[in-house]
């Protein structure tokens, strides 16, 4: 589950700096919900990086809150995961 998480988040990173540039350039955008079902499948630590490095969508409060949503989510989907393992 870890490589996955590993996967997940560099490909989220990659495709925030993909958004990024193609805002700037007025190019086909990455649906936010493509970036948070990322997010929501383990991909946030990549998703979290690219919005600090690119400074991307880190100001659209909307944006924000469904990510941190999604973090909590994923959070709490690998406890329950974790439990039945035990």
């Amino acid at each position: 589950m870890l490589v996955a998480c590993g996967i997940l988040s560099i490909v989220s990173f990659a495709l925030y700096g993909y958004d990024k540039g193609a805002a700037r350039h007025g190019n086909r955008r990455i649906s936010e919900r493509t970036l948070h079902l990322l997010a929501l499948c383990g991909g946030w630590p990549g998703g979290l990086a690219g919005q600090l490095l690119f400074r991307h969508k880190s100001r659209k409060p909307s944006f924000r809150l469904c990510f941190w949503l999604t973090v909590l989510a994923n959070g709490a989907m690998l406890s329950v995961l974790n439990g039945h393992r035990s």
